[in-house]
């Protein structure tokens, strides 16, 4: 006769973010080095150091720009196909691709810029 009963295996502990929660502690307590905390308590692992940087901190560059432009500028030739269909061929939309990455590029990177010093502005200000 077949075996219906499986032995139990263990959870995987991952979480969303892809970090690795480890299970409790099971001898004595930690000091306060060991929990890297200070003596009023509190700090989840993102306020110790831990966990992912937020992408925000980090300055624009123009690879970056220049990929976001590319996304635009293929959105906008599928909406110029779509909506000027009778008017143009696909082929003619496609010349408007390098007139969108030559101006969306600079436009971009000059205003993920802005956004970048004035969040370092606040950040300072706090």
């Amino acid at each position: 006769m077949a075996r219906t009963a499986r032995n139990r295996r263990t959870k995987h502990r991952g979480n969303a973010a892809g970090m690795i929660e480890s299970r409790g502690r099971t001898g004595r307590k930690p000091s306060a080095a060991e929990k890297g905390t200070t003596a009023k308590g509190g700090g989840g692992s993102r306020s110790s150091g831990g966990g992912r940087k937020n992408r925000y901190d980090s300055p624009p560059t123009w690879k970056g720009s220049f990929v976001r432009a590319v996304i635009a500028a293929a959105i906008v030739y599928a909406l110029s196909t779509i909506l000027f269909a009778k008017h143009t061929s696909p082929v003619t939309n496609l010349a408007l691709v390098p007139v969108v990455l030559v101006l969306y590029t600079p436009m971009i990177h000059y205003t993920d810029t802005f956004m970048y010093r004035r969040r370092l502005r606040r950040k300072t200000a706090r």
